[in-house]
């Protein structure tokens, strides 16, 4: 152990000074974000103290399905509207993009009383309309999602001793060519008693979060508690409808009503009139406030996650081999026996080249279609860092299911953001393999904005016009679409601009060895060497594609992903594979005096996209096999293209600028005239 001395204690005084008030601010920050009590919470929002009595709103978001996959207004079906109007709840970008719509309701509560047999509206008579749209929903298999202080309803059933959890509930449901309408609720709030009393009371919870400093009077202990579960077992119930005329929404309903999950009593027919009915008991739960999410994010078969991460070491310590035996054995080894030659036998040696050593005068001749090679990499570093940022914002808690549509609005707002890193890279290789020439650079940075975005756009308002043909939610606004077009305009193109201006400015990387003029014929190859490239897009695969399961049943299941701590590193991981795996292939078409390895860099990782969108045409066939309609089959198709393209970009980068460091190291170390 190392024990200063006093004269050194005296010198660094004032760096061990700076240091400890560094550590103290460290210290004081972390007991903002994570103490218990007062502090900030993390995943989530911010707690809601409500006194006994207080009202408690239950709000709607769109109907969803798993066998269409577009979702609907939770209106669009002949359910009970508020005394007051439906009103739209504040939404961000991303809940917008995802088909969020969040609406009141009018299920209300007061908060630790319980009530039942509440009566909420009558239908006098359903039209043929309304009873086809019940049917075609119910067979669609349709989810209602409620949600309560920003708590989505979870239901609970059994199966073979298993306790399965679900998020909403069912329309209905078809026995025997009968239709079912669940028209009765049964609501258990739980709820856990406010401890601290002379802490900042904080308003609204997801929707909007406002500090509202509260100043307890003296010997006042009136309890308060905050909601940290909303189950709900939906029934289905044959009403009176004699018995409710004339009741008013939240009379108690004359008679009692016994919910029982287990059996259905409410068919549903044309002409028929339909009565609405709910009941609510509160239950207090050990449950702390920052542990309500827990329910919905339990982390399911945490072994295959630490499988798939096992899998992709052994991947990479495997290419991890290869690649150590082409530095150390063969580059390393040619190199130290070539400068130990003198002259005489360096020019003799020259005439008896083989393999890469062959190709020096053309490794770095320009690549056909360079500009749209510089174009695809400055935008593959925007989307992967955009990722990686995202996934790490993630992986600490900053986005969580809490806050729905952080995650999408965050993806945008570091893509833009990330405009000037895609204007750099693309601009400064675009100089690079022009030898320094600034001519045409604006050209370049004007097509890295607008290449991705450009080919995104196209896709979703195909898919747009799907979605408004079929009045989903789905469906991107035009209001939306046009505050898109701006943001895309205004922010990302004026950086990828600004970012390409950078990298003009910026010293391009010189070639170590000269290109000779007239091109060197490659000799015949036994196979092609396309093929090669297209096949190691099944290395990287293989790192992903477990993790990639739990991704799409997320994104098409309904199922809550939060485990971005293994996505983290599988990301990670993936980038590793995939510059190993282009680094080996180019070194090999190297070896066969192959010096067209541009674009062949950036296949060999980006093929990666190739198996996925395999894999999803797989998950198509199989997992959703349900997928009802040529529109939803479509829709899955369109997204999934748009995911790959995103994809292959992202790795296709990774691949190319590995091989690119890898070529410029290796012919830098040799000296051929």
């Amino acid at each position: 152990m190392f024990f200063p001395l006093p004269s050194d204690l005296t010198q660094n005084r004032p760096k061990m000074e700076s240091f400890r008030g560094f550590r103290m601010w460290v210290f004081f920050f972390m007991c903002l974000l994570f103490q218990s009590g007062n502090g900030f919470y993390l995943p989530g929002s911010y707690p809601h103290k409500y006194g006994i009595g207080d009202e408690l709103w239950v709000k709607v978001n769109s109907l969803t399905s798993i066998d269409t996959e577009m979702p609907f207004s939770y209106y669009s079906l002949p359910f009970c509207k508020p005394e007051g109007g439906v009103k739209d709840s504040a939404e961000n970008l991303g809940e917008l993009l995802v088909g969020d719509r969040i609406e009141n309701s009018p299920y209300r509560f007061k908060m630790h009383t319980n009530e039942s047999e509440m009566f909420l509206c009558q239908l006098d008579k359903l039209s043929g309309d309304q009873f086809k749209i019940l049917q075609k929903r119910i067979d669609e298999m349709y989810q209602v999602n409620l949600i309560l202080d920003n708590l989505p309803a979870i239901r609970f059933t059994k199966k073979e001793d298993y306790l399965l959890r679900w998020t909403g509930y069912p329309v209905g449901i078809k026995i025997q060519d009968v239709y079912y309408l669940f028209n009765h609720l049964k609501f258990n709030v739980l709820v856990h008693k406010y401890e601290e009393t002379n802490v900042a009371r904080v308003m609204g919870t997801g929707d909007a979060a406002e500090m509202i400093p509260t100043i307890d009077k003296e010997g006042s202990d009136k309890p308060g508690y905050m909601v940290v579960g909303f189950e709900v077992i939906p029934c289905s119930i044959l009403h009176n409808a004699d018995s409710v005329k004339g009741m008013k929404m939240y009379n108690k309903y004359p008679s009692p009503i016994k919910c029982d999950p287990s059996t259905v009593a409410m068919p549903i027919k044309e002409g028929q009139p339909v009565a609405f009915t709910y009941e609510v008991t509160f239950e207090e739960s050990d449950i702390k406030w920052p542990s309500r999410w827990d329910a919905y994010l339990k982390m399911e078969g945490a072994k295959v996650h630490w499988f798939s991460i096992l899998n992709s070491l052994m991947v990479i310590t495997f290419l991890a081999g290869i690649v150590l035996v082409i530095f150390l054995r063969t580059v390393r080894r040619d190199l130290t026996r070539y400068e130990e030659l003198d002259k005489e036998a360096q020019a003799q040696m020259n005439e008896e080249l083989s393999g890469w050593k062959l190709v020096v005068g053309d490794v770095f001749r320009a690549p056909t279609n360079s500009a749209l090679l510089c174009i695809m990499v400055g935008d593959g570093i925007q989307i992967l860092g955009m990722a990686v940022v995202t996934i790490l914002f993630a992986a600490l808690g900053f986005m969580s299911p809490a806050s729905r549509g952080t995650l999408i609005t965050g993806m945008l707002f570091f893509y833009m953001i990330l405009g000037v890193a895609a204007g750099y890279v693309a601009v400064r290789l675009w100089r690079t393999i022009g030898c320094g020439d600034q001519k045409g650079w604006i050209s370049v940075a004007w097509k890295a904005a607008c290449f991705f975005p450009g080919i995104a756009f196209f896709i979703l308002t195909t898919l747009n016009f799907l979605l408004w043909g079929s009045h989903s939610t789905g469906a991107i606004p035009f209001s939306l679409f046009v505050i898109l077009i701006l943001l895309w305009f205004c922010i990302s193109v004026p950086l990828t601009l600004i970012g390409g201006l950078f990298g003009a400015r910026a010293h391009h990387a010189e070639y170590p060895v000269r290109t000779n003029q007239i091109p060197r014929e490659i000799p015949q190859q036994k196979y092609p060497s396309w093929l090669l490239v297209l096949g190691a897009g099944t290395l990287p695969f293989g790192t992903l594609f477990i993790e990639l399961f739990f991704i799409m049943s997320s994104i098409w299941m309904g199922r809550v992903y939060y485990v971005f701590g293994f996505l983290l590193i599988v990301l990670i991981l993936l980038v590793v594979v995939c510059a190993e795996v282009s680094l080996v292939l180019t070194y090999m078409h190297l070896c066969v005096e192959d010096w067209r390895w541009w674009w062949k860099s950036f296949f060999a990782s980006g093929s990666v996209a190739i198996y996925i969108f395999l894999y999803s045409i797989n998950y198509l066939v199989f997992d959703l096999k349900n997928l009802n309609g040529p529109v939803s089959a479509t829709l899955y198709l369109g997204y999934s293209l748009f995911m790959v393209l995103a994809i292959m970009l992202a790795t296709g980068t990774v691949g190319f600028l590995s091989s690119f460091w890898f070529v410029y190291y290796l012919f830098s170390s040799v000296k051929l005239d």
